[in-house]
């Protein structure tokens, strides 16, 4: 009870951090390690670790899910090419050169511990990626490409943590049979993530109405995914990436619109939940893991740590080049398709930071070997990917947007695709309105009409596109703020009768409250009008 009590005191400082890193701008997940750095030094606090074996069930399927669903299949298909050559490619040459570097630096390393090392610190992590590059201005392609390597790369690089695991617990390993059933557990993989998604698909569109059933099944099905791929021996990993992308696509026909409102909050507040709990977890195991690498100078760790966080970081470069460069090459099609920029490459090298997905691996390395005896070198594992983390997150991390502000990166304005895609949006909405709706009674015809002639006239009387592309300066009059504005003013006075009747008791609880949401929901969507000035 007394762990449970420090876990969640512990959580109230992760959610104070988080509120300074938005108001200070500064990337969470750096926020995170750093926070995990100082519990390992807080004196009295005890060890609190978690069995290995629920490690993965705890965290990765809803961390994996998330971060699939957040992600758009038409973009990760366009972006295919890359993101199979970073996710799979790079991986499989970063668990490589990693492996080759522990083995020969580090005493008494075999190979398969060695290829363990690599697995884990492979996967390059997507909140870390997307945390520190939003607000860089980045393409919305480059973007797309770190995304799905995080995401599918954490598959590949799971699957290869999993043979070199068996490798060391079974103590044999077949290179060409490990090889060919790669591809039969992926494909098992893809193969029961898609059944899955097709049956939740069926039990949403015909079965659920209530939306806080539907944000509960949401919540169920990656853990129920990755428990039947593991119980068959496939990849649970890829399972439920495969459902979340199958059932974000899908999203918006068998879903109401409470019911996504309220998923998005939930999966937002699990995941932030989810990470910070991670980096507490490790700092709390940071002390005891400490204690047991007393067989190793601090000059040895130090050494180590900094030789694979410099492999991870430089194996990235060298794989970047040559692997966008060659197709471009070798495809005229390409060429002539895909607009190029090498300034992206040094962008995309540096965004290679590690984080959550990384640390649950580590964390989930057995206590013990089938015979009993203790795992080899667990606590060294788990020191060098913190080390990982830590430099990757901070060395690239907070010089990222640095390295933008040197190269001369045009900043991407996303708020033009907006302004396109509004205008199509209303423009449909009038014309079916002229098309369809003209019996209806004159009056209800002018007021509905009028809705939409006014945010039509909105979208037309702002300098967009003209000012939007040039100078990449923030824009100084934003589309309808004092418009927009108003209307949220106008909320507020409501809210305030609102909350005057509900302080006197005027009025029942219930119908306060669904008032109270209508304006909620109603601020929420007039907010994503506004624009930074």
């Amino acid at each position: 009870m007394e762990n449970i009590g420090i876990i969640i005191l512990m959580l109230f400082g992760v959610a104070f951090l988080g509120t300074l890193s938005n108001k200070y701008n500064f990337p969470f997940p750096i926020v995170l390690v750093l926070c995990g750095l100082i519990i390992s030094v807080i004196p009295g606090l005890p060890v609190i670790s978690l069995s290995p074996e629920v490690i993965f069930i705890i965290f990765l399927p809803p961390l994996l899910y998330h971060a699939a669903w957040n992600t758009s299949w038409h973009d990760f298909k366009g972006s295919i090419r890359p993101i199979s050559l970073a996710a799979v490619g790079l991986v499989l040459f970063t668990t490589l050169a990693v492996a080759v570097a522990a083995h020969y630096l580090i005493n008494d390393i075999s190979w398969p511990l060695a290829f363990l090392i690599g697995a884990i610190v492979s996967p390059p992590d997507a909140v870390a990626a997307t945390s520190i590059t939003r607000g860089l201005g980045l393409h919305p392609r480059l973007i797309t490409i770190l995304e799905g390597e995080s995401l599918v790369n954490d598959a590949s690089g799971l699957v290869t943590y999993k043979y070199a695991l068996t490798a060391i617990t079974a103590g044999n390993f077949v290179l060409w049979q490990a090889g060919l059933n790669f591809f039969v557990v992926v494909g098992a993989g893809v193969a029961i993530g898609l059944g899955m998604g097709y049956i939740m698909y069926l039990i949403h569109k015909n079965f659920v109405c209530d939306p806080i059933v539907e944000v509960t099944l949401t919540f169920l099905t990656p853990f129920a995914g990755y428990l039947l791929a593991e119980h068959f021996h496939f990849s649970g990993v890829i399972a439920v990436v495969t459902t979340g992308l199958y059932l974000s696509f899908r999203s918006g026909t068998i879903f109401t619109h409470q019911s996504r409102v309220m998923a998005t909050t939930v999966w937002d507040v699990v995941a932030y939940i989810l990470n910070g709990l991670v980096f507490i977890l490790i700092g709390l195991q940071l002390r005891q893991i400490q204690e047991g690498l007393d067989d190793y100078t601090t000059g040895e760790l130090a050494l180590w740590g900094l030789a694979i966080s410099a492999v991870v970081i430089i194996v990235r470069f060298v794989w970047v080049i040559p692997a966008a460069m060659l197709p471009r090459i070798l495809s005229r099609k390409i060429r002539d398709k895909e607009a190029f920029d090498p300034r992206n490459l040094a962008v995309f090298g540096w965004a290679g930071m590690r984080g959550v997905v990384s640390m649950a691996a580590a964390l989930a390395l057995p206590l013990a070997l089938p015979d009993g005896s203790a795992f080899p070198h667990r606590n060294l594992i788990i020191y060098l990917t913190f080390c990982v983390i830590l430099t990757s997150l901070i060395g690239l991390g907070l010089t990222l947007p640095l390295l933008i502000k040197v190269l001369k990166i045009k900043p991407y304005s996303i708020y033009a695709e907006e302004y396109e895609v509004r205008n199509i949006v209303v423009s449909g909405a009038i014309t079916h309105i002229e098309d369809n709706l003209s019996l209806l009674q004159d009056e209800l015809l002018n007021n509905i009409k009028s809705k939409y002639e006014v945010k039509y006239n909105r979208l037309q009387r702002t300098d967009l596109p003209a000012n939007f592309f040039g100078n990449g300066e923030t824009l100084s009059a934003n589309i309808f703020n004092e418009f927009t504005q108003l209307q949220i003013d106008l909320l507020n006075v409501e809210r305030s009768k609102v909350d005057e009747m509900h302080r006197k008791g005027l009025a029942s609880e219930e119908v306060l409250r669904k008032i109270e949401r209508e304006l909620d929901l109603e601020e929420t969507r007039l907010s994503m009008d506004m624009y930074e000035g």
